[in-house]
């Protein structure tokens, strides 16, 4: 829930269990890093069923726009949150066996009818999942998506900045 005196949030950050908080602490930061307003949970769409349903039938009411889901081995979570849920449902497969494929492909195979965005197993893909969110919300709030220009921006004068160290460093070792 919001704090006293905080927006409420627009996102909502599930996983299933709180082995998955390491890998989904970069969509949180992410958010954070947007002051995109976001609340986290752990649930499982499995051993607590019932909360499951409860928590994302009232995500609407609450203010939720998006809600991000990383689950791993079979992935429920992500389908089961968009069966109760019109609101966009983005899926982060996380590596619980398999190397995350099993969960890229439960997530990724969803039924016709009942979508859920599927990102990249892991980290990036978590990262990618907040950029997605913020994609989703920036489409009706112009603030956000200057945010997410200046972004893209930086993250091109960074490969820019990193490609001419590479280079001087190469002319160097051919001096040499």
């Amino acid at each position: 829930m919001p704090k006293l005196g905080r927006a409420a949030p627009l996102v909502a950050v599930v996983m299933g269990s709180d082995s998955d908080l390491p890998v989904m602490n970069e969509c949180l930061k992410l958010l954070g890093q947007f002051s995109v307003p976001h609340e986290c949970a752990v649930i499982s769409a499995h051993r607590t069923p019932d909360r499951c349903r409860q928590y994302v039938r009232s995500a609407p009411a609450r203010g939720i726009k998006v809600i991000i889901a990383g689950a791993g081995r079979a992935a429920h979570l992500p389908g089961v949150i968009a069966s109760y849920t019109t609101l966009p449902v983005v899926g982060v497969p996380l590596d619980a066996g398999m190397s995350g494929l099993d969960a890229l492909l439960s997530i990724a195979q969803m039924p016709s009818g009942v979508p859920v965005a599927c990102m990249a197993v892991g980290k990036s893909g978590a990262a990618n999942a907040a950029l997605f969110a913020v994609e989703v919300l920036a489409v009706s709030d112009g603030v956000l998506a200057r945010k997410l220009k200046q972004h893209r921006t930086s993250m091109a004068a960074e490969v820019v900045r990193k490609s001419s160290l590479v280079v001087a460093e190469r002319n160097r070792a051919d001096k040499s």
